[in-house]
């Protein structure tokens, strides 16, 4: 897809709406986006390239776009294999093209590409560094560990356009979910998701780019994944403000479940009933046996209370739990308040391993009484559940 940004930018990323998981892990039923960007100017720069899966379409893409232009300039923002998978194409099609980057990108090249030639043909940028293009003009800034140590973003100020690399990305191809952010329906949905398993872990480093960016005359975001966004800025910019400090988006509780026979999910669902009942304003319940997992990731953080309800399973907890806590540690879960259900028929167990995995992250508060379910739900283990919901609202 070619598209005009303006007079002189080009659109010339590639929709993906083959891809079954992005990353090998996070399903995407609506494709997945590979953005890149080309500034026609005194110089030409080509802003990244894609993944290899959509090889010859980008290149198709650059061709178009460039209407027999040679590129002067090729900036790397990320050495994801997504986003530039085809460097080595463009420097041996293009061979008076400097590549731009961070000098840690450019000590990467090597570990994705074999044997490439890049002597005299780089140029290493740092925070405050500029690239003069003619009316465009690109200030890059350090954005290490979002999501990788060498990424930069680059602001022109000329069109108010900040190329935010994987920041405020969302999964999803453009052809489905829309160009432009308010072509996007739900953009919060997708976007939260990407956020949470992808950049979340690195909430400090998210902050220190906004920061940095908070002091630009932003009109425009072009990310990596995504569409470009361009109306109401603010509101995209104050939901990466509530995710990357780790606060609360939404008042409610996460009830998430592994359950075996069902007997678990019972109790998951009665509490759920209890907590309506007392007036909580949102309660929501996922099967995490049956359920995408990054959904549960994301929702675990958008809520302000968690509640884990496990079966007992070779004397620890059963595996889709684990799982679940183990993604919530590697991700950074933090500060909040959690319950505990656990189910075991002869020696429960659950509720000690949940216990000893949250006790790892940081600022997490167990809320007591920790339920304890013997096999199936009984009518005296509701008060110990009304207990629970009394002590989360």
């Amino acid at each position: 897809m070619v598209k005009n940004l303006n007079d002189k930018v080009r659109y010339i990323g590639c929709d993906d709406l083959e891809l079954d998981l992005f990353e090998s892990q996070y399903i995407v039923p609506e494709g997945m986006a590979y953005n890149s960007y080309l500034i026609l100017d005194d110089k030409v720069a080509i802003m990244d390239t894609a993944d290899a899966r959509k090889s010859d379409e980008w290149k198709a893409n650059l061709r178009e776009a460039l209407a027999g232009r040679k590129p002067d300039y090729l900036v790397v923002h990320h050495m994801e294999p997504d986003h530039s998978a085809l460097i080595e194409w463009v420097l041996k099609e293009y061979p008076s093209l400097t590549l731009v980057a961070s000098a840690k990108a450019i000590q990467m090249l090597g570990q994705f590409f074999e044997g490439i030639q890049i002597e005299g043909r780089t140029l290493a940028v740092k925070e405050g560094s500029e690239l003069e293009l003619g009316e465009h003009k690109l200030r890059f800034i350090g954005a290490p560990m979002v999501h990788w140590p060498e990424v930069m973003v680059s602001f022109d100020e000329a069109d108010g356009a900040l190329y935010s690399a994987d920041a405020f990305g969302k999964f999803g191809a453009l052809g489905k979910c829309g160009f432009y952010g308010r072509d996007d329906d739900d953009w919060a949905c997708e976007a939260r998701r990407y956020y949470f398993n992808i950049v979340g872990k690195y909430g400090g480093p998210v902050r220190t780019l906004l920061d940095k960016t908070g002091k630009l005359a932003i009109r425009t975001i072009r990310p990596l994944h995504g569409p470009i966004l361009e109306d109401n800025l603010s509101e995209y910019i104050d939901l990466y403000n509530i995710w990357s400090s780790y606060a609360v988006e939404t008042e409610g509780i996460f009830i998430a479940c592994a359950s075996i026979h069902g007997g678990t999910m019972a109790a998951a669902q009665k509490l759920a009933e209890i907590l309506r009942a007392k007036g909580a304003r949102r309660v929501e319940v996922s099967d995490l046996c049956r359920s995408d997992f990054a959904e549960n990731v994301e929702d675990a953080f958008r809520h302000s209370k968690l509640v884990v309800a496990a079966s007992s399973y070779d004397a620890g907890v059963f595996t889709p739990m684990y799982e679940f806590l183990h993604r919530l540690q590697i991700k950074g879960f933090c500060n909040r308040k959690v319950g505990i259900i656990e189910n075991g028929s002869w020696a429960p167990s659950a509720g000690r391993v949940m216990k000893e995995m949250l006790s790892t992250m940081s600022n997490i508060e167990i809320v007591e009484p920790m339920v304890t379910i013997r096999s199936r739900m009984k009518a005296a283990d509701i008060p110990a559940l009304d207990s629970l919901a009394s002590a989360l609202l």
